[in-house]
């Protein structure tokens, strides 16, 4: 079976033009198409069916998972996973550390062609003393699973390929193809990234920019095609 995911930072749907529109990014998202995607920097604004969490899950005909990290006077943010694939079970991992902004993931387990396969969504923090402590979390949780496939996908905020959080993943699961997403316009830097493991399910890592990806928010979508 092919499954296609992707990881996707939202920019709360705010784009380089300064304005907001979840149906842009909606409208990306059904671009990408993905059986399973990660979402960070979501605003959880407004009430069903016109809520933007409603508007994600239904570009591309899924349900959406809510991860909050914050409250503001904005309202509600966070992570948001989407799937189209019943989730067997959901947990939330607090990542968060004291006086820095609060982080959080999503870990899903899902049912794919007979085979248990764990997904975790996450967005780390700026700081490379917060990444590390929120990476050792999540390899904790990591180490704890029993999934046949095991997927980590989000914004990791890691500006360095030789960054302790990158290879210590490297090192538990495998390194993974890492094209650059940020800058959207012009991208250099890979800041999202997608593992999976084994390494042998994988079959391509790539950059999503056809329009509107490019304004539509800071992040390009991030997209991995997986034969499970």
């Amino acid at each position: 079976m092919r499954l296609r995911i992707a990881t996707y930072n939202i920019h709360r749907c705010i784009g380089r033009d300064g304005i907001e529109s979840p149906d842009r990014i909606a409208e990306v998202l059904r671009g990408v198409d993905p059986d399973v995607a990660a979402l960070q920097e979501v605003g959880f604004r407004g009430a069903p069916p016109r809520s933007i969490l409603s508007r994600l899950a239904a570009a591309i005909d899924g349900q959406a998972i809510p991860g909050p990290t914050l409250l503001d006077e904005k309202g509600a943010y966070g992570n948001v996973a989407l799937t189209r694939i019943r989730p067997l079970r959901i947990e939330r991992l607090d990542l968060s550390l004291p006086n820095r902004e609060p982080r959080g993931a999503i870990s899903l387990m899902l049912r794919i062609n007979g085979r248990a396969v764990r997904v975790i969504a996450t967005h780390l923090g700026l700081r490379p003393g917060e990444r590390r402590y929120q990476m050792r979390r999540l390899l904790g949780l990591l180490d704890r699973t029993t999934a046949a496939v095991t997927i980590l996908m989000g914004d990791f905020n890691e500006w360095f390929t030789w960054g302790r959080p990158v290879r210590w993943v490297n090192h538990r699961l495998g390194a993974m193809p890492a094209p650059p997403t940020f800058p959207s316009r012009r991208p250099f830097l890979a800041l999202d990234r997608i593992w999976v493991h084994p390494p042998n399910h994988l079959v391509s890592i790539r950059p999503y920019a056809a329009p509107p990806a490019p304004l539509a928010s800071d992040h390009l979508p991030l997209i991995a095609e997986l034969r499970i």
